[in-house]
């Protein structure tokens, strides 16, 4: 890795044979990333994360403990995965018969998707942008932007912002204080940060 490393921190208790890994990334104990794997910048990796070689993941992502990303498994930017999510690649997997890896079916989770802690994602199956996937569930179909799933197997029952809050019949966000087609993530950001400076000048009046 040489000088590379200097730009994103591995934990002295991790494993990171990758040098594909962006900058400002940060990759804690007892992590293990495979050689090959392409992890994009400003993520975080905890405790206990396995990514396989031909996993990728894309920019601010936070991958929690527990969560092993296999092969064909894609990440675009800003998705959030859950602690002791389960992702797969094989739809027949046994033992004792050995299948090369052109047989495996891809997972894709679009960009800004959350997976919460423990659902689990079979393989061949693309999780839409912005989607919300309820702690717990399990997601055997394709899901459509902004969906919220919950559930075993997983339902759809209702659609949620881009800020993660649920949106009532007409699609309007009440804490975005706007409707789901005139909002955007940028916008979504923005509000969250003044909310915050909002309430720490209450906190310090």
């Amino acid at each position: 890795m040489g000088n590379r490393a200097a730009e994103y921190f591995v934990h002295h208790l991790a494993m990171c044979e990758s040098d594909r890994v962006g900058t400002g990334t940060r990759i804690w104990a007892f992590a293990h990333v495979l050689q090959g794997a392409t992890i994009g910048s400003q993520c975080n990796l905890g405790e206990n994360v396995f990514v396989e070689s031909k996993a990728t993941i894309g920019n601010r992502c936070t991958i929690k403990n527990g969560v092993a990303l296999w092969d064909f498994v894609t990440l675009e930017d800003g998705v959030f995965v859950g602690p002791n999510a389960v992702f797969t690649n094989d739809l027949r997997p046994r033992a004792f018969i050995r299948r090369s890896s052109d047989t495996f079916s891809p997972t894709v989770i679009k960009r800004g998707a959350t997976i919460g802690a423990n659902a689990t994602i079979v393989c061949g199956t693309t999780i839409g942008r912005y989607a919300f996937i309820g702690a717990g569930a399990v997601i055997t179909h394709d899901v459509p932007d902004h969906a919220l799933v919950l559930g075993n197997p997983g339902r759809i029952s209702g659609k949620v912002c881009y800020c993660a809050a649920k949106l009532d019949r007409r699609e309007y966000c009440a804490e975005c204080h706007c409707l789901l087609e005139a909002n955007s993530e940028a916008r979504a950001i923005q509000l969250h940060q003044e909310g915050l400076r909002s309430n720490r000048v209450s906190s310090a009046a």
